[in-house]
Formats: structure tokens, sequence, C-alpha cells
């Protein structure tokens, strides 16, 4: 099969753009990004091999396509979308879109699948206001639940049994007609331009974290770990922003996080860099401390690529805890509720094997029929936790998803 990228005469609004087919994937932050439209192909993986058999799956893919890529450079030319389950035992999803848009450092251009000419792009036009009549659900446990357990958590690691653990919660909505996936990325878009609004296979949402970029033998991954919600006060969040960076419970959190990361990339980097404090990264609804780790690939050593690293870091303290098996346990204990895909990577590869992908947090899932969502948040527990606080922190997480919906 010919697959063939060329330059946009156009520079559309990647949230914006449409073709005659449904919108199928996504991965946008701010201006930049990648669109996709239709399937070409999509497999499903389980299973503690997971990402070696979708890396093998992705690979055969890639040898029966005969490319034609006038563009060239990262994202351009074929690509598949990853979105992996939280645990070996859910469903994780790679999908390869028919036509797909790109945008990045001022150009756009256009992949698509087929010995057709170029697949004509516009621009959505402004739909009618028609807010969505929604019915929100508890979770899978009440919150006066979820604030006991959060206790327990707290309890087990005062006693030593381990250092942290993030234990995530859950709400539902039904609609009384078809949630707009179109409509739920243009709103993350514009209202959280700098996370990366991710759609694959009906799970959506706009992550802050990265958990790792490869672009040529450079790995990049964003940590967050410490969160406080915004007043909407300018000085006020200044304030509040300073004194959570040096929030003694936060920091510990954060140090956890952090530390995870640089061991899990060491054995495949010559250098690694971690800085020595974190930064304070505003988004529109909190704030989180926040790391950027960065590293080589060790050339010499065994082939690496984005899978490998995807395997190697999952799951991070950041979205499981310390020590991470220890942590894993404790979930599947205490949390009460099945992740699926939620705080499991989510992203993109290219040809070349770079690629970027976060992890799905801020996010929901959508019914097969698009009338129903759940959404998700987590909160990192560790010994200064306070039940109440990380209700509060989590109603905050779920704001982005809930207000776009809400707002439709």
């Amino acid at each position: 099969m010919q697959i063939t990228t060329e330059i946009l005469g156009s520079h559309p609004q990647l949230s914006r753009a449409i073709t005659d087919l449904d919108i199928s994937t996504s991965w946008i932050r701010g201006e930049e990004g990648l669109i996709g439209f239709g399937i070409y192909k999509e497999a499903t993986f389980t299973g503690p091999k997971r990402f070696s058999d979708a890396s093998a799956w992705w690979r055969r893919e890639l040898s029966s396509l005969t490319i034609r890529n006038n563009v060239h450079g990262v994202g351009t030319g074929p690509i598949a979308f990853l979105s992996f389950g939280f645990t070996d035992e859910a469903q994780s999803r790679v999908l390869i879109p028919s036509i797909i848009i790109g945008q990045r450092n001022g150009k756009s251009w256009i992949t698509w699948i087929g010995d057709a000419g170029q697949p004509t792009i516009g621009e959505m036009s402004e739909a009618p206001s028609q807010q969505l009549s929604l019915q929100w659900n508890p979770g899978s446990i009440s919150n006066d639940e979820w604030k006991n357990r959060v206790a327990t958590a707290v309890a087990k690691i005062k006693s030593g049994e381990f250092e942290k653990v993030v234990l995530a919660r859950d709400i539902s909505a039904y609609s009384d007609r078809e949630i707009s996936a179109r409509g739920l990325i243009s709103k993350l878009v514009a209202d959280y331009p700098s996370t990366w609004v991710f759609l694959v296979s009906h799970l959506l949402g706009a992550t802050p974290e990265l958990l790792v970029r490869l672009s040529k033998s450079l790995v990049t991954s964003r940590v967050l770990a410490g969160t406080i919600r915004r007043t909407g006060d300018e000085d006020r969040d200044l304030a509040l922003a300073a004194s959570l960076a040096k929030s003694s419970k936060d920091l510990e959190e954060h140090e956890y996080a952090v530390r995870s990361v640089a061991d899990a990339l060491s054995p495949f980097c010559s250098s690694t860099n971690v800085p020595e404090s974190p930064f304070v990264l505003h988004l529109a609804n909190v704030m989180h401390l926040a790391t950027d780790v960065t590293g080589v690939v060790n050339e010499s050593a065994s082939p690496v690529d984005l899978f490998t690293l995807i395997a190697a870091l999952h799951p991070s303290a950041a979205v499981c805890g310390t020590p991470t098996n220890v942590a894993r346990d404790v979930i599947a204990e205490i949390e009460g509720m099945d992740r699926n895909r939620y705080a499991g990577p989510v992203g993109w590869i290219d040809a070349r094997g770079d690629g970027e992908v976060g992890i799905a947090l801020r996010c929901g899932e959508l019914s097969s029929d698009a009338k129903s969502v759940r959404l998700f948040a987590g909160c990192g527990i560790v010994a200064g936790s306070d039940p109440d606080a990380e209700l509060a922190e989590s109603q905050a997480k779920l704001l982005p998803m809930r207000t776009a919906l809400e707002t439709l």
C-alpha cells in the first residue's frame, strides 16, 4: 500500500480541520501536533509483552507500505497512535489513521494512505451552541469511601510498608445526545494550550505529563508530582506557587517520581541530566512541581526504540508509587476501580522511531455510542497526605474534562 506525505499549502487550525472521514486520533499542543482521520489499521494487545508485541506489529506494518515522503522530519510519513493499558491485563490499542495532518514550526503537511490524490481538507464551521443535558453519577466508590482508602494508604506508609502510592477515582456522565470528540478536543486545545491534547480509540484528554519523547537519540521525560489548585487571583496564585515549591510533602512526592524516571532511563543512556530542583508549571486550573529529565541514548548498547523506553518507564512513581511493585499491589488491593487505559502511556511514533508519549491523565473514555463518558483523576499519597485535601485535589484534576463537557 502506498503512503504519501506532502506539504499543505494552507495552515489549518488542527483541532478544526475536517475531511469526509471522522476524526480518529489527535496529539496537539498549542498550534502544533498531529490529527488523524479514519482508520487504516488497528490492533489490540494485552499481557506483559504488549509493548514489544506492539513494536513488532508496527515494524511489520511499515514493511508493507511504499512510503513517498516529500517533507521529512519528525512526525511526517506514516504514524501509529498508541494508547496502552495501565496494567498488563487491560486492553492496549495501536491505530494507524487513513489521513494525518501535521503542523510544526510553521510548516503543515498531510499524509494519506492509498493511490488517490491528496484528500480535500477544510475548516470546521462554527456550530450553534447546544449544551448537553448531562446526568452525573458517582464513580466506582463514593467520596467518603475514597477518603477512607486514602487514610488506609497513609497508615500503611507510616508503618513502613512503602513510601508512596497513587490512588485514582472516577466519575461518569450520561448525555441525552452524542458527545462530540471533535468539540471536546477544540475546547481542551483552547483552554489548556500547554498540555498535550490526545484522542486514541475513544480515550481523550489534556495531559500535562510527557512520559518520554525520543528525537533522534535525545530522550526527554517531564515529571509532574506535587499539585496545588489555582484560585484565579494572580497575587494569591503566586503565593501558592511559592508555598508549593517549599512544601515538604509535595517535594517528597516529587523526589520519588523524578528518581523513578532517572533510574529507569539510566540503563539506556550514555548520559542523563536531572535538574537539582523542580520548577512550578502553571496550568489553567492547577499548578504542579515539574522536572524535565533528559538523556542521550547509548548507541553502543542493544537497539533501543520508543517502545523499549515506554516499557522501562511505565508505570512511574508519578502514577503508581514507590517502590513500584509494592505500590502496584496496593493499588490493586485498595483503589477499588479498573483504570483501563487511564494513567497508561498515550502518544505516537513515526517510521524513524521518533515520537512523543504522554501519560493519559486529565482524561475520559467515551462509550462506543458516545453518549456516556467516564472521567478519571488520581493523587499521590505520601505520609503527610490528608484525605480531605487529596479529594479536593482530585476534584481539581477532574475539572478540565468536566468543564469541557459542560460547555460544549
